[in-house]
């Protein structure tokens, strides 16, 4: 069964499929410049203490550091 959640809630070692970008048209487009398209695997690499920014993951082979405001506009599904 899979859960379907937002990437900022993924702790340090976790990883999920992109199910969809939401945000402004500029921010959304932006996140999907970087990578960020729906169906790419998404592995979480870093996170601040305390659950603040910057917020690393990995997508496509590329490191990516996010804001958590970013990475909560991006659905991502889990197992």
């Amino acid at each position: 069964m899979s859960v379907t959640v937002r990437l900022g809630s993924l702790k340090k070692g976790e990883s999920g499929t992109i199910v969809s970008v939401e945000g402004t048209e500029i921010i959304s487009r932006r996140l999907l410049e970087m990578g960020l398209l729906e169906g790419a695997q998404v592995d979480v690499l870093h996170e601040s203490p305390f659950g603040k920014d910057p917020f690393a993951v990995r997508v496509r082979g590329a490191l990516i550091a996010l804001r958590r405001s970013d990475a909560n506009l991006i659905e991502v599904k889990i197992k």
